[in-house]
């Protein structure tokens, strides 16, 4: 009689790395969308960062914990809060998109293929706030200014992770133009209190992080940029998604608010 029962050690494990290819469970392969492939899609390159990242946060944090290096003038709590946030955000996307929106899920889930500007931008974040500190480090000495920031940071990451979770695979990092079959408005939880929570969180805590380190050339250009990018790209998405739910989200955008400065 036959039997699909593996007969030996030998065919088990086949049948094991079989159906681990057939349920591609390491994958990193989004549905709807292709990668850009500036960095390989591969579970390799995933655990890779997960790992860097992982590493930056655990320095940055223990040191934001300890208050610094007393004999290291850069080392300071401010720096290491700023690092943790900075990696903690990046690899949060990825792992919120692996948890709750599997199908979108790659590489650039990251975000760290998220255009040059980005990069020059954070890079020109850490000149500004170790030039000051080193010529003037009284300019960087008023705690409540960080303080305010840690929340701010804090908050915009908890706000922006939720509404991802909540969204689920109704979220995406890339603007969509075509209406899937499962897509539906989300309009409770934070969503009833923010129009576009994930970009209003990711303006707060990118806000935050520049507070924390006391930058102000830096906190100008930061909400001057961002709120710029989301005043277009939240007119270029809601088109879309008057489309495809018509009077029911003019409805919810008249009710609703970004609570972003200055975009209704």
């Amino acid at each position: 009689m036959p039997s699909d029962v593996p007969e030996n050690f030998e065919d088990r494990l086949r049948q094991r790395a079989s159906t681990t290819r057939n349920t591609n469970t390491l994958e990193t392969i989004p549905v709807n969308h292709q990668p850009h492939e500036n960095i390989p899609n591969t579970p390799l390159a995933a655990s890779t960062i997960s790992f860097l990242l992982g590493c930056l946060f655990s320095l940055g944090f223990t040191l934001f914990l300890t208050g610094g290096i007393s004999d290291r003038w850069w080392a300071t709590y401010q720096l290491g809060f700023f690092l943790a946030a900075w990696s903690g955000f990046h690899w949060g996307e990825f792992a919120v998109t692996a948890g709750w929106n599997r199908d979108k899920c790659s590489i650039d889930s990251f975000l760290l293929d998220n255009g040059a500007m980005y990069h020059v931008a954070n890079g020109t974040a850490l000149v500004e706030y170790l030039i000051t500190l080193y010529l003037k480090p009284s300019l960087k000495a008023y705690h409540y200014i960080s303080t305010i920031g840690v929340i701010m940071a804090i908050i915009g990451q908890t706000l922006r992770a939720s509404a991802m979770i909540q969204a689920s695979t109704n979220f995406s990092h890339i603007v969509a133009f075509r209406k899937l079959p499962s897509h539906r408005l989300v309009t409770d939880g934070v969503y009833s209190v923010f129009r576009h929570p994930s970009y209003a969180g990711f303006f707060y805590w990118a806000l935050g992080t520049q507070l924390v380190l006391q930058n102000p050339i830096s906190s100008i250009g930061f909400v001057l940029v961002l709120w710029r990018f989301f005043s277009r790209r939240i007119k270029v998405e809601e088109r879309a998604l008057v489309n495809f739910f018509g009077e029911e989200y003019e409805n919810y955008r008249r009710r609703v608010s970004t609570n972003i400065p200055f975009i209704r």
